[in-house]
């Protein structure tokens, strides 16, 4: 795992009527609520309006990334976890999931702060998901990116 080069998450930014949706897989459960309860406390410090909508997994994720977009939501966050097999299902599935976010920020022109961890194992997931214990916190850095980028959006475009 490298970490190296990360930025540190700084002081919340204040994101007061900004609506974001977190959209979240249900696979590997623990891994998933930690990454969940990252964007979360992420949301809750920056106070931002936030719903959390649960899809069957990742490859779901851009479908209704876009129609949470299409709504009026000003960010989604896409969390997801994907674990290594056997078979290239891993692969396929990664690849569709992030491109198609990747498609839906562009689209759209909202941000899509992405924590879909594709992962080797389960344990690698565990080391990201923000649990006692973790190195990482991918589901604050992905609700945290995602606000930040629409400020910035907003800025721009006035």
């Amino acid at each position: 795992m490298s970490g190296v080069g990360a930025p540190q998450p700084g002081e919340p930014v204040d994101a007061t009527g900004l609506s974001v949706v977190v959209i979240a897989g249900t696979w590997h459960d623990a891994i998933s609520d930690g990454l969940i309860a990252g964007a979360e406390r992420a949301l809750e410090a920056s106070h931002a309006s936030w719903r959390l909508v649960r899809v069957p997994g990742s490859f779901e994720l851009p479908v209704v990334a876009k129609a949470a977009l299409d709504a009026g939501a000003d960010a989604v966050v896409a969390l997801g976890v994907i674990i290594r097999g056997g078979t290239p299902h891993f692969e396929f599935v990664s690849s569709a999931a992030t491109d198609g976010l990747t498609r839906v920020a562009l689209d759209t022109g909202k941000p899509v702060g992405f924590g879909v961890l594709t992962l080797d194992d389960e344990k690698q997931g565990l080391d990201r998901a923000g649990l006692e214990g973790s190195k990482e916190d991918k589901g604050y850095e992905a609700a945290d990116a995602a606000v930040r980028t629409a400020l910035v959006l907003r800025a721009l475009r006035g």
